[in-house]
């Protein structure tokens, strides 16, 4: 068998068969408990401890299934992006492990842990203003001069199914089934990853996002049946503001519940709790899934949660506690 590329959502076996190739090349990361958080929350809590993962976040899984699917030719003329760092990451390990060159348009107030663990892959690195439209047109200009590939941080059906390994992961290492698994979303390719797992590997698992109050583009957007925009950036939950694509959300739209969102205080008042409480390292964008099951008592009491700790590459010395 091989790896093909999707030319529509990922469906049951698509996610199978994408966890076995791209299984090499990832870790298989541990799901992590805490009694005190528990009886914070009034819910049985498990971590998806994605901050364990290759390069330090969930992005390897979309970046290799996205990797694998391309021919030699393609690889040999190179992957290319535009990232604010995990995804950029992603494509330059997976461009490493497949000896191809890789293009990164990075944003210029990218955090450095990021810049420098994506250059440490080899990447060659061209920075642009931060906004979408500063992204798209140097990545244009990239792809253009060089052939390479454009491997989509979210809205690429190759890489949803990657994302969808982490749920499915978390689904089978539970010791019986979740009530709730809760991701944080910004373009949405994890959660309608994880809504795609849910809906195969756990029908009775409600799938519910989780997203910055700042910067609720994703939750407008479900609400209102239309894909919406932010007139802000303004976040500390840097890996979480960038816009919905068609792709992740017309899978967003079918099978996720709910999107709920929270202030930065308790963006922050979470970061410190998992710092706190799991003794692990995490990025702002990684505490939203926790700081809604607290904003939330009523509707997770009781309940056994899944949240997925997206990734662990903060700059420490930028602590916001």
């Amino acid at each position: 068998m091989s790896l093909s590329p999707l030319s529509a959502a990922p469906d049951k076996n698509d996610l199978i068969l994408t966890h076995v190739y791209i299984a090499p090349y990832i870790r298989r990361t541990p799901v992590l408990t805490s009694g005190s958080l528990n009886r914070l929350a009034g819910a049985q809590l498990y971590f998806k401890c994605e901050n364990f993962q290759k390069i330090g976040a969930f992005k390897m899984r979309g970046g290799a299934s996205a990797a694998l699917r391309l021919t030699e030719e393609e690889r040999r003329r190179g992957l290319a992006t535009h990232s604010s760092g995990n995804h950029a990451q992603a494509v330059a390990r997976a461009a490493r492990l497949f000896g191809a060159p890789a293009y990164i348009v990075m944003p210029d107030n990218a955090p450095k842990p990021k810049i420098d663990a994506t250059r440490s892959y080899g990447a060659e690195i061209i920075f642009c203003a931060p906004t979408p439209e500063d992204r798209e047109a140097t990545l244009a200009d990239v792809v253009r001069k060089t052939g390479a590939t454009f491997i989509h941080p979210y809205n690429d059906w190759n890489v949803i199914a990657g994302q969808a390994t982490a749920a499915k992961e978390l689904i089978e290492d539970t010791d019986s089934p979740l009530d709730f698994i809760i991701p944080p979303v910004g373009g949405g390719g994890l959660l309608s990853g994880t809504a795609l797992a849910v809906r195969y590997f756990s029908p009775y698992t409600r799938t519910i996002g989780a997203e910055p109050l700042a910067v609720d583009d994703a939750r407008r957007s479900l609400h209102n049946g239309t894909i919406e925009k932010n007139l802000t950036t303004n976040t500390i939950a840097d890996g979480l503001r960038t816009p919905l694509g068609e792709k992740t959300f017309s899978i967003i739209q079918q099978q996720v519940e709910d999107i709920l969102t929270v202030d930065e205080e308790a963006i922050v008042e979470a970061m410190k709790l998992t710092y706190e409480r799991l003794k692990i390292v995490i990025e702002p964008s990684c505490a939203l899934p926790l700081a809604v099951v607290l904003a939330n008592p009523q509707l997770f009491h009781n309940q056994k949660i899944g949240l997925i700790l997206t990734g662990g590459n903060v700059d420490l010395n930028k602590l916001p506690f």
